[in-house]
This record gives C-alpha cells, sequence and structure tokens, in this order.
C-alpha cells in the first residue's frame, strides 16, 4: 500500500542518515591541519612535554627576553674607526728602492753613473729591508715617504750626497680578499687606511643583484664577524674600514621558517630581511585561507635549546614552545607585530572548526541524498 511503502523509505532515510552520523563521529573527517583545540588542550596536561601561550601584549616583554634561537653564528661587527690617508708599508710588500748620488768616488754608484738600482726587496716577516752598507732598515708600519726618508739618512752616513727614491707594491698582507658574491671577486691592494667595507665592495664590481637580503661576512683572523648589507646602508656607522689580510663573503641570507597548514602558501619561507614579525610571516604565506583557516588560532612553534631552561635563565617553562595569536582582536595583531620569528619557526595555520562542520554537513547532505535514491 502507498502509505506503508512511504513509511518504509523513511525509515530507510532515517536508519542511512544515522548510520552515516555514526561514521562520521567514529572517524577524523578530512582535514588540511589540526585544530587549535587539539593543540592547546594537551598542553594544559601535567604530562605535556610543550607549553602553550597565548601572545598578547602582557606576555611580549617575557618573550622578548628569552634567548634568541637558530641565530647566524658571529662574533658581532667590529666598530668603524679613522684610518690613516696613505699607504702603509707591510711585510711581503716589495719596495724598489733607487739611490742617486753626484758624488765622483760614490759606493754607491759606478763610475760615469749618477744612479743605481738596489732592484725589488721583499719586507722581511720582521718588517725590514736590506741596505747596502747600512745594513737592515725598519720600513713596516711606515708610509712610504717616510721610508724613504729613514733609508736616506742612514745612507747619508756613507754617501752623504745620496738621494733616494722608493716604489711601494703591495703584498698579499697588504690586502684585502673579496671571495664571493660580488661582481668582480680578487684581490685589493690597499692605497691607503680608509677602505670602508662599502667602497671596497664598489671595487669588487658590486654585490649580485639576485642575492636575497645579502648577509656580509667579514673574516679577520680568528674571528668571523656578520651584519647585512642594509644595516650598512642604513647605519653609516656600521660601515666599518677593513684591515689588511681581511677576507670579504657575500652571502644570500639562508634563514627560514616553515609555513604549513590552512594557508595561502605551504613552504619554506626565506627571510626576505633581517627582522620578520609574525605579523609579516602571515603575509609572507599568502595569508590565511578563508573557507578553512581558524583566524583566532595562528600558531607558531619554536624550540628553544635547553641551556634556556637553565636556573638563573629567564626562559620559558618547556624547550617546546607554541604561540596561539588571535588574529580577530586588534590586541593580537598589534602583538603579532611585535612577535619576533625565528629562524627554524613553524607557522601553522590550524583550521577552523566551522569547516570541519561543512564538511560532515556535505557529507550528510550527499547521504541523504543517496538514501532518496534509494527510496525512490
Amino acid at each position: 500500500m502507498p502509505g506503508q511503502e512511504e513509511n518504509l523509505t523513511t525509515r530507510k532515510r532515517t536508519i542511512f542518515a544515522a548510520l552515516l552520523l555514526a561514521a562520521l563521529a567514529g572517524c577524523s573527517l578530512p582535514r588540511g591541519a589540526a585544530l587549535q583545540s587539539e593543540i592547546s588542550r594537551p598542553a594544559n596536561a601535567d604530562t605535556a612535554d610543550y607549553a602553550f601561550y597565548q601572545v598578547s601584549r602582557a606576555l611580549l616583554p617575557t618573550v622578548q627576553a628569552w634567548p634568541a634561537v637558530n641565530v647566524t653564528r658571529t662574533d658581532g661587527w667590529p666598530r668603524s674607526a679613522h684610518g690613516s690617508m696613505g699607504q702603509l708599508i707591510q711585510p711581503g710588500d716589495v719596495v724598489t728602492i733607487t739611490v742617486w748620488d753626484s758624488s765622483e768616488n760614490s759606493l754607491l754608484t759606478g763610475t760615469e753613473e749618477r744612479q743605481t738600482s738596489l732592484g725589488d726587496m721583499t719586507v722581511t716577516p720582521g718588517g725590514t729591508v736590506f741596505i747596502p752598507y747600512v745594513g737592515s732598515v725598519r720600513v713596516a708600519g711606515q708610509s712610504p715617504e717616510v721610508a724613504r726618508r729613514v733609508i736616506q739618512n742612514q745612507l747619508n752616513e756613507v754617501a752623504p750626497s745620496s738621494q733616494v727614491q722608493l716604489m711601494l707594491r703591495e703584498g698579499q698582507n697588504n690586502a684585502v680578499t673579496v671571495a664571493a658574491g660580488v661582481a668582480s671577486p680578487g684581490v685589493f691592494p690597499m692605497q691607503d687606511r680608509n677602505l670602508s667595507v662599502l667602497r671596497l665592495l664598489g671595487q669588487a664590481g658590486g654585490v649580485a643583484p639576485t642575492l636575497r637580503n645579502p648577509l656580509i661576512r667579514l673574516q679577520r683572523g680568528q674571528r668571523n664577524y656578520a651584519t647585512s648589507l642594509k644595516t650598512l646602508y642604513e647605519n653609516p656607522q656600521a660601515n666599518t674600514l677593513v684591515r689588511p689580510g681581511d677576507t670579504i663573503l657575500v652571502e644570500e641570507d639562508d634563514r627560514y621558517f616553515l609555513s604549513i597548514g590552512a594557508a595561502g602558501r605551504e613552504d619554506l619561507v626565506y627571510f626576505p630581511r633581517d627582522h620578520v614579525t609574525a605579523l609579516e610571516a602571515v603575509a609572507l604565506i599568502g595569508g590565511l585561507t578563508e573557507t578553512r583557516a581558524d583566524p583566532e588560532g595562528v600558531l607558531v612553534l619554536r624550540e628553544y635549546p635547553v641551556s634556556a631552561l637553565a636556573a638563573g635563565v629567564r626562559g620559558p617553562r618547556k624547550t617546546r614552545v607554541v604561540f596561539s595569536i588571535d588574529m580577530t582582536t586588534a590586541d593580537g595583531l598589534f602583538s603579532a607585530k611585535n612577535l619576533q620569528i625565528m629562524p627554524g619557526d613553524v607557522v601553522l595555520a590550524t583550521e577552523s572548526p566551522v569547516s570541519s562542520i561543512q564538511v560532515a554537513l556535505g557529507l550528510l547532505t550527499g547521504g541523504l541524498g543517496f538514501a532518496n535514491a534509494l527510496g525512490g
């Protein structure tokens, strides 16, 4: 009978919907990221191995006092100073000395000669050169003009009318090297002691334009200094002078953070500048996916070294830390603007609970449609 058939169809639909809801309740719906509650709730347990912090204006001073992580290893950056405008002779340089003497019985020149060349002489490690009839004369650390006068004064004791001409050719110890990251790498003699890093890079043809946020490394003896090219441009005091023997390398900034979850871009994201805030990081990852992301649950995952938990050091409660940012409040947005992203951080855009409900409703609607087809 028609009434009985109609009741049977309704019961089938109801049973199928109940079975479908039970199935949805008993399994995980397809999602591309975790829910915020799935990460924040376990953090409250005593056995949790990570700490969970809600980012706010009140929290920022505390976080800023914690140690930085995964920073570029460096001895800082040397202070700028004023140097000599002229050349200074160093061990390893080559000096060419010519002696002029008009005396007829000169010890230094032959008959009918008025000059003699002592040839090219390499300044010894002790900073001296050998002059006939005089002996070793120290010239290192002096300008070519001062060294010329010193040699001439000592020669005048054996050849009163002698005059000295001195030419300098800088050696490896009186030069700086630009090894990489420029148009024309090489060894550059120091014509004076006022050679700054930027001036040296200019002599080397300039920094390669393809480098991302160029990092300047200065190797000086056993020390390794580093700063960014942008810092040198913006802060004249940072444009320090190079010293003989320095080596400059220009490298691409290899610091990065990871973007995952309901973000516009899931990728390894390199730092485009010296410092990146959490708010800038959200922009760099293409924002949040409108149909999936939970704007109240942007998470930053970070690992601190064990030393950050040591006694006497202000640090987090656990080495593993999760920062949660609420992008729907003014405090959350302003705080995100001041929270620094560290190299190696993970920026997770969590899934919105609403999107899970929508998926469930979509599946349920599809299931009911299938049940209707069965009933038909």
